[in-house]
């Protein structure tokens, strides 16, 4: 076992978990959006930020992706982590003003606007890729892909053309942490085929 603190109180880690699991273990509260322990972690989102401290040297690190190392000081709740936290929301809901689940959760947090401008009132989604890597790793498909590049950068069928491949199993609707998959799925699967077969006489 791995032993470090959290918030100055000691806890104990198995090998290779990393900081965000450790501290679910504890029932310490660390937000995330993109994360989920089904699929692998990216650290897309950068909600999930804690700061490791050793003396006067300090530096902010995603979580979710940040493995465990014996002796380190990590922390979730100061000023550093605070100021990150709100930018990151501001962003979010700026980026996806129309998603419910991210207002709720800025909410909780205490960020209810934004100062960013907001391009489209109706977007939802903030590009994690969760639905991606749920769809490649959990269904063992790739029926769902990243778009185009940079700002431009969306969910979306491989190609922006409606996929075979799909299965229509509802899983990345389900994972995706901003609600915003429930308006795209049939533009990914395109109209499902029914093939009839005929009844036996």
């Amino acid at each position: 076992m791995i032993t470090f603190n959290i918030n100055d109180t000691e806890v104990q880690a198995e090998p290779g978990w990393t900081v965000l699991e450790t501290a679910r273990q504890y029932e310490i509260e660390i937000p995330t959006l993109c994360y989920h322990e089904a699929v692998s972690s990216s650290g897309a989102c950068r909600l999930c930020m804690v700061e490791l401290k050793d003396g006067s040297w300090s530096k902010l690190v995603a979580s979710c992706i940040y493995p465990v190392a014996e002796g380190i000081n990590v922390y979730t709740e100061t000023e550093r982590v605070k100021n990150v936290r709100r930018w990151v929301f501001e962003m979010l809901l700026a980026q996806c003003p129309a998603s419910g689940e991210i207002k709720q959760l800025a909410a909780k947090h205490g960020v209810e606007s934004t100062r960013f401008s907001i391009k489209d009132p109706d977007e939802e989604c903030m590009v994690c890729g969760l639905c991606t890597r749920a769809c490649e790793e959990i269904v063992g498909l790739s029926a769902i892909s990243m778009v185009d590049r940079g700002v431009h950068k969306k969910i979306g069928a491989p190609f922006s053309r409606p996929t075979e491949v799909c299965v229509a199993c509802g899983c990345c609707v389900t994972i995706c942490p901003t609600g915003a998959m429930r308006s795209r799925i049939d533009a990914v699967r395109g109209i499902p085929k029914i093939t009839l077969t005929p009844l036996a006489v």
